[in-house]
């Protein structure tokens, strides 16, 4: 999965998704990554204009959402 490629995303030793992933249940990661990916789509055309990287990281939330949802499909189908 392409994630957010930002230096700051990356900086100390904390990966927020992974933190995300090994702290917070399901409905929690979803909450996380639904919310980012709203702001990135609301972000559009006000913070730097009509620029496509602001649509790809909310493509990477929303792709991050679908690999969540097939977790729980497979899991519920155990």
């Amino acid at each position: 999965m392409n994630r957010p490629d930002s230096e700051h995303y990356h900086e100390g030793k904390i990966d927020v998704w992974a933190f995300a992933d090994e702290n917070f249940n399901l409905d929690e990661c979803i909450g996380f990554h639904r919310i980012n990916a709203i702001k990135y789509l609301t972000r559009y055309g006000k913070k730097n204009g009509y620029n496509v990287r602001d649509l790809e990281k909310a493509i990477t939330y929303i792709q991050k959402l679908i690999e969540l949802n097939q977790s729980e499909m497979k899991e519920m189908q155990k």
